[in-house]
């Protein structure tokens, strides 16, 4: 948030409320990919630098593929303009995301995915990161109460496994580079810039399933 919104918030609380409440409301019908795509191309509208490193950041966490993102703003090129698609490729890459690199991006074929058993919900340790193999991919588990966050196990920089005793308390330390990650959202808060990959959960019958 900026300095002027937070001097705002403070100068006039009982005005700033009603647009925080509006924002919080709006889009409320939308699946969170839809949401968070429509917010990084506002952000690349207004060309907000920083704004758009934080929703880009957040759209990747809430499943969206880089392919998704370049589709978004090419398909609102009649809004954008060429210029301003410029200018958001530019971000992407001085953030050096490693899905966004060409040889990688290239290569992405549609998979269709299927939801697969990771493993009973209550053996989930509350306010806790466990790690887990499922199906010969590494993941990452945070829950708090009701609320399940799953993450792949490697690091967004170069790919790197990273082991069980990474883990200290709810941060998640890449042995390669020392990257540091807040497993409650997967958000990258030392050394680099890009969150882990997060995957799609849900509760069946008391079984923790992700989608892939």
């Amino acid at each position: 948030m900026s300095d002027a919104l937070n001097y705002l918030l403070k100068a006039r609380p009982e005005t700033l409320s009603h647009y925080f409440a509006f924002l919080k409301d709006s889009g409320k019908y939308l699946d969170p990919k839809t949401r968070n795509l429509i917010s990084v191309i506002t952000k690349v509208h207004a060309q907000t630098d920083r704004g758009f490193r934080q929703y880009l950041g957040r759209a990747l966490r809430e499943g969206c593929t880089p392919m998704e993102v370049l589709d978004a703003l090419l398909m609102a090129f009649p809004a954008l303009g060429l210029a301003k698609i410029v200018w958001a490729v530019d971000i992407i890459l001085d953030m050096n995301i490693p899905g966004f690199a060409p040889e990688v991006i290239t290569q992405l074929t549609p998979a269709a995915g299927e939801w697969r058993d990771v493993m009973a919900a209550r053996e989930v340790p509350d306010g806790e990161v466990t790690r887990t193999e499922c199906q010969g991919r590494g993941l990452f588990i945070y829950r708090d109460k009701k609320s399940y966050q799953v993450y792949d196990s490697h690091c967004p920089h170069q790919s790197t496994d990273i082991p069980e005793l990474a883990v200290k308390g709810t941060t998640l330390t890449c042995p390669k580079h020392q990257w540091q990650f807040d497993a409650k959202s997967g958000d990258c808060i030392k050394k680099g810039n890009s969150p882990l990959k997060r995957i799609e959960t849900k509760v069946v019958k008391g079984r923790l399933l992700a989608f892939w």
